[in-house]
């Protein structure tokens, strides 16, 4: 790009060049009045000029143009020009510099963007890593950097060493970390469609397998029903329940001091989320939007036994539905592998053909 542009700006500078000596020869022919009259109106259009912009911006072929005639005028001529002999000089001085410094070609070679993508995902992924550590990672990855020009990308990137770096664990990254291990509970609500009496459906999900436990309905769910149901819960857990350390609850009444009490007897953990945070218990909030879309929003209520066809729903969730944070796997498949050899595939209905599963007969 850099030979481009001086090859224009000498273009330019030679039409300039012709465009004023076709003018010179066209003064040869006028009268010497003539010439005087005209030099005198352009001192002082330029007088005017200088007044409104003391300090005009001259590009290069302006500049060559200035100082290759500045050389024909005489000493006081020249100092009371627009251009000085000390601009003249100065801009000797920078056309030296550009020529020394245009064409450098050394130094350290740049760094392919996917290169330093990845070391900003492996900095921003693990704030306790240093440019040595983060070094060592890409040569594994058949990436070579140095630590020098690792520690430039990331003080481009404003990111800090890692002594200074933020090292707070997220609640995103404590859910991710810690999921094979913990559990949610949540209640959600279905009202009956005749009654309009409001039931209430206590649940407990496993956020690492999204397992679910559907432990009960009610229409008062007060602290000593829900307390007994977290019992119940660990009975059905048995052994598996040492296999989990924390329980994640919003801030409800019903969950009292004796469910927590339960819990930490059984070595599990409750965590409280934010008031009015119903995003931080988000593994449980989504199997209600999943509940209510499959079911209770599809089908009328008509009362508390009526919503045993959540039971059903449970067995059809955690055994044949398949989830995306599975890929595509249901929680516990009850169903052996497809097999191909069987060319017929057969519809089998659940909760009265509100929802189908399909699988291969003979």
């Amino acid at each position: 790009m850099g030979w481009q542009y001086r090859g224009l700006v000498a273009i330019r500078m030679l039409y300039l060049m012709f465009f004023r000596l076709t003018g010179w020869l066209a003064l040869l022919a006028r009268s010497a009045a003539s010439k005087d009259a005209e030099l005198m109106v352009l001192r002082h259009e330029v007088a005017v000029l200088r007044r409104q912009h003391p300090r005009p911006k001259l590009d290069w072929a302006d500049r060559a143009i200035l100082a290759a005639l500045g050389r024909l005028l005489s000493r006081p001529a020249r100092m009371s020009r627009l251009v000085t002999p000390d601009t003249l000089l100065r801009w000797h001085r920078q056309l030296v510099r550009w020529r020394w410094t245009s064409r450098q070609k050394g130094g350290r070679p740049p760094v392919d963007a996917k290169v330093a993508a990845l070391i900003e995902q492996m900095a921003r992924e693990n704030p306790g890593w240093g440019y040595e550590r983060i070094q060592g990672e890409l040569l594994k990855v058949g990436h070579r950097v140095s630590a020098s020009t690792i520690r430039w990308i990331l003080k481009a990137l404003k990111i800090l060493p890692a002594p200074r770096r933020d090292t707070d664990t997220t609640w995103r990254q404590f859910l991710r970390g810690q999921a094979a291990t913990m559990l949610a509970v949540d209640f959600f609500h279905v009202d009956c469609a005749v009654t309009l009496q409001r039931l209430y459906c206590l649940f407990v999900i496993e956020v690492g397998s999204r397992y679910v436990h559907v432990l009960g309905v009610t229409a008062s769910p007060d602290g000593p029903w829900t307390t007994q149901q977290v019992r119940n819960l660990l009975m059905d857990l048995g052994d598996r329940a040492a296999g989990f350390r924390y329980l994640v609850r919003d801030r409800a009444g019903q969950f009292t001091g004796a469910f927590d009490a339960v819990l930490a007897a059984a070595g599990i953990k409750t965590v409280k989320i934010p008031p009015r945070s119903p995003r931080a218990n988000a593994y449980a909030e989504r199997f209600v939007l999943t509940a209510r879309t499959e079911v209770t929003d599809r089908m009328l209520i008509f009362g508390e036994r009526h919503l045993t066809v959540l039971a059903e729903y449970e067995t059809h969730y955690n055994g044949r539905r398949p989830h995306r944070g599975r890929q595509l796997r249901p929680p516990r498949p009850d169903h052996p592998a497809a097999d191909l050899s069987k060319e017929r595939i057969k519809r089998r209905p659940v909760l009265g053909g509100l929802i189908n599963e399909y699988e291969r007969v003979a």
